[in-house]
């Protein structure tokens, strides 16, 4: 694997995309042909999931398809399919054996993540003149309920860092591993609660991507932009202590990694998540905490200490504000009781 995370993956993903075609009818391609400058190889690896799902359901459910081979049909049976079908496809995805005997099921969002894929597919048959209408544009998407955001308060994350820092609260055998892993996963964890990165993004980066005169590092977004972001003295200080760790460590000189397995390779996004699982059930027991909560964690600190949140979308690199809002919905609880009496009747 050369050192452009970002590249090879995406190379990987074209390679399991291009497999995937093969058990999809053959006007698929022509659809993914379409998309390709628009999005992402995983976007479109998981359009081909939600299709196969969904031309399954067809060839086994509705009387049209029914037993009709994949490679027979044709983009014109599309004009076979109405709005009630896809209403029938979605109540099929509440609960549904796949061929391998596991059941699936789908709450509202994995619904409306494979009806948003179907609303992709018809909308450009349609947009190209290929077929008579845009039937899945006319259902309605099933209605969503808010999760709570979950996230580290203060105390927690003060706990979180002890723990990484002492490694207390782990057995004598736990303590003795992870006395090898200890600087790099505090390194890694202060990185996510200090900075806000992804996780897919933390696992991209080299050494050469920190600037320790500056306090910053590059940055890979979703979508392939690089961004500069910066971070405190005392995340400095810690990444430094991990860097200093690292030269100790027996790296072949090609591997410019910034956080590295056992094996001295590249971290997987697996291992990340769960090292973070690994540390936070000792912090809080309670709460599910993943990179991504982390995450959260930093976007709700910031805009605690910036009040802006224009601030918090430009930093955690949300294209739309009102993902931010809507990932950050306590953030408007705030707001509203910190207004609550500042407008006076006399």
């Amino acid at each position: 694997m050369s050192n452009n995370y970002y590249l090879d993956r995406n190379r990987n993903n074209m390679r399991k995309l291009n497999e995937m075609l093969k058990d999809l009818p053959t006007f698929c391609s022509i659809f993914f042909i379409g998309i390709q400058d628009t999005t992402t190889p995983l976007t479109r690896i998981n359009y081909a999931v939600d299709l196969k799902t969904f031309f399954t359901y067809l060839t086994t459910y509705e009387s049209e398809f029914l037993n009709k081979p994949f490679n027979q049909i044709t983009v014109a049976d599309l004009d076979l399919i109405t709005a009630q079908t896809i209403e029938r496809y979605l109540a099929y995805l509440s609960y549904y054996d796949k061929e391998n005997g596991v059941v699936i099921t789908n709450n509202e969002r994995g619904k409306l993540r494979k009806l948003s894929s179907l609303r992709a597919f018809f909308k450009y048959f349609f947009n190209k003149d290929m077929i008579k209408a845009n039937v899945a544009a006319k259902v309605a998407s099933p209605k969503q309920h808010e999760k709570p955001i979950i996230r580290l308060e203060p105390q927690e994350t003060k706990e979180l860092m002890y723990f990484c820092e002492t490694q207390n609260g782990f057995s004598n055998h736990q303590q003795k591993y992870n006395e090898k892993f200890k600087i790099r996963d505090n390194a890694i964890i202060s990185l996510f609660l200090t900075t806000g990165i992804r996780v897919s993004e933390c696992v991209g980066l080299n050494v050469d991507d920190f600037n320790f005169t500056l306090n910053s590092f590059r940055v890979t977004r979703k979508g392939g932009n690089q961004v500069i972001l910066y971070f405190g003295e005392e995340t400095s200080q810690i990444l430094r202590d991990y860097l200093k760790y690292r030269d100790t460590l027996n790296v072949p000189k090609e591997e410019r990694a910034m956080f590295l397995s056992s094996q001295n390779k590249r971290m997987m996004v697996r291992t990340m998540e769960y090292l973070v699982k690994k540390y936070t059930k000792l912090a809080t027991p309670l709460k599910n905490i993943t990179p991504h909560k982390l995450r959260s964690t930093y976007g709700t600190n910031l805009y605690n200490e910036t009040k802006d949140i224009y601030i918090v979308a430009e930093v955690l690199g949300h294209k739309d504000v009102n993902t931010t809002k809507k990932h950050y919905a306590a953030i408007s609880d705030d707001i509203r009781r910190e207004v609550a009496g500042k407008v006076k009747l006399k």
